[in-house]
């Protein structure tokens, strides 16, 4: 009996010693670049997500402005690349006749004063609207933006001819559409926009997507379904040094509050994704109500300083200039109301 307690436990601490050198992070090397931000929205209003559903109407929710920004909006996507976003998030939709938008709802009812689908008006009928009209933070007390948003709805070609030098997008499909894939592919070159030569990428339901493979093979491409099937896989064998089919030259995307759960992080579990040409996401804490980027400045310094992939963050306006000073062009006045409205989500 001693001798198989013996072998068992030489055989147990053997494993752990393999398990170990194989997913040491200290012993791989470290990874070449810095973070980047995905700014989810650009810089928009941030709202209270307890209870939201699919259909929830989140414009007569928002936090307490603390800056005059509107989601989707150019003036929203340039100021967050301004400010040092690496890439911003925008939402696409076709229109009536043709065009496609950037606009987040399905509906038209909770941000503007129009009514019905996104789809069922024209561009010239979605311009006219105030995409402001909905908003506000005190129960329909007051709406701070109604009247400001009056033809801020951007088309799609118009909107990536009006970006920064070097600014990049995260298109999101809101439908399961394939079709809109194509539409987005005309817009982009009716715009003169090569989505690889300048770093855009592409995300939502499976069908646009695979399309979007299609159209675009070099760009990246992804579904969450995908990301959150290589992150089960690799959390299951990624002991072993393999990294999964699931995941080789897709994307994983790993909770802030589930960093420990991935082996080798992050150097080595960095060495094994750009290896096989995947690109890695660090999200906001996983859980009820919890936001899918990250809302405080704090939970950066969670990220290990050796990560070089991508950060998803809600509220670029705060988070952004905290990871990248030199590039913080907000005034006094608007970095003191940051503060104060950072404060403010804390307690809350």
């Amino acid at each position: 009996m001693k001798i198989w307690l013996r072998r068992g436990a030489i055989l147990a601490a053997f494993a752990f010693l393999i398990l170990t050198v194989v997913n040491a992070s200290w012993l791989a090397p470290e990874p070449k670049g810095s973070p980047k931000l995905i700014a989810h929205r650009g810089v928009y209003q941030l709202y209270d997500k307890t209870g939201v559903g699919r259909d929830t109407c989140t414009a007569d929710r928002i936090e307490e402005p603390f800056h005059g920004y509107l989601e989707n909006t150019q003036a929203s996507t340039n100021r967050a690349h301004r400010l040092g976003a690496h890439m911003v998030e925008i939402d696409v939709a076709p229109t009536k006749d043709g065009e496609m938008v950037v606009f987040h709802d399905w509906a038209l009812d909770c941000r503007t004063n129009g009514s019905g689908p996104v789809r069922d008006a024209t561009l010239e009928e979605l311009q006219a609207l105030d995409i402001g009209y909905g908003y506000t933070a005190d129960g329909g007390q007051t709406y701070p933006f109604r009247g400001k948003g009056v033809g801020l709805m951007p088309e799609v070609t118009d909107f990536v001819s009006k970006l920064r030098p070097r600014a990049r997008l995260m298109f999101n499909f809101k439908s399961k559409d394939a079709s809109e894939a194509d539409l987005l592919a005309s817009k982009l070159r009716a715009a003169g926009r090569d989505p690889v030569a300048e770093g855009d990428g592409f995300y939502g339901h499976e069908a646009p997507i695979r399309r979007m493979r299609e159209l675009f093979p070099d760009a990246w491409v992804w579904n969450q379904q995908e990301a959150k099937a290589c992150a089960q896989s690799y959390v299951a064998v990624g002991w072993s040094g393999y990294l999964p089919q699931d995941c080789r030259g897709k994307t994983m995307v790993i909770p802030l509050n589930y960093q420990w759960a991935f082996w080798g992080w992050p150097n080595r579990l960095i060495a094994r994704m750009e290896a096989h040409g995947g690109e890695v996401i660090v999200i906001g804490p996983t859980g009820e109500n919890n936001p899918r980027g990250l809302t405080l400045p704090e939970q950066l310094t969670e990220i290990p300083s050796t990560f070089n992939g991508y950060i998803w963050v809600e509220d670029a306006f705060a988070l952004t200039p905290a990871l990248i000073s030199r590039l913080d062009n907000r005034t006094q006045e608007e970095i003191d109301a940051t503060k104060t409205a950072l404060e403010r989500r804390r307690n809350r």
